[in-house]
Order: C-alpha cells, then sequence, then structure tokens
C-alpha cells in the first residue's frame, strides 16, 4: 500500500524540472484530478527535485511538525504551485507560481504520500 501511495505521491508532486507556464500540460499528462473524481484539482505543488531527496525528508532530512503526523523538510526547496484559473469541461488552466519554501509531508513506510498544500514556510 506504501508503494502504491508513493508512487500517487511521485506523479503529483515531484518532477525534475519545470517552468511556471507549464502547469496546465504538466497536470494534463499526468492525469492529476481531484481525488476520485474527474474535477479540476484546486491547487497542486510540484516539488523541483529527484525522488531521493523528497524521501529522505521522512527520514533524515526531516523532522516531526506539529502533532507529529507530518514531517517538514530541514532544507528548503523550489516549489511551483499550480493554481486553477478556469475549467471549461475537463480542461484545467493552471497559472504557476515558484517559490522556495520547507515542505511538509505525511510519512508511511518511510516514504512521503501526502503533501500538505496548506503548510507554506517561505525560506529566507
Amino acid at each position: 500500500v506504501h508503494i502504491q501511495r508513493y508512487r500517487k505521491f511521485k506523479n503529483q508532486h515531484i518532477i525534475g524540472e519545470m517552468n511556471v507556464n507549464r502547469c496546465s500540460t504538466v497536470i494534463r499528462n499526468r492525469h492529476i484530478t481531484m481525488t476520485d473524481s474527474n474535477q479540476c484539482k484546486e491547487i497542486n505543488s510540484f516539488i523541483i527535485s529527484m525522488p531521493n531527496p523528497v524521501k529522505a525528508v521522512c527520514g533524515r532530512a526531516g523532522k516531526p511538525y506539529g502533532t507529529g503526523a507530518m514531517t517538514e523538510s530541514l532544507q528548503p526547496f523550489d516549489v511551483i504551485t499550480c493554481t486553477l484559473r478556469s475549467q471549461h469541461g475537463s480542461n484545467c488552466e493552471y497559472r504557476g507560481h515558484r517559490s522556495t519554501r520547507y515542505i511538509v509531508v505525511a510519512c508511511e513506510g518511510g516514504l512521503p504520500v501526502h503533501y500538505d498544500e496548506g503548510i507554506v514556510h517561505i525560506g529566507g
């Protein structure tokens, strides 16, 4: 189960390189929608990184966040946040914004399985 959830997380949130203008294309190509529906996701963030540094947040590269159910990265990552601009049927148009921030994820079995869109820690 962890591997499946991690694969979904990787598809939704990890990308090696990306331009802010490519949100709509990447989200469409990766078939990212709201959970259990074909609706456009309101917001989706992509961590600009190879998978291993993000995976490491669930180990040595992270620290407990809040009640400890979530883990925060010790190092900031570049993140592109894609915000839904318009929707025409199944065609979702997004606007991208790049920032550097500490990421907060939920881990299971040492793997990241959920990215918390609501928590924003901007790096210095």
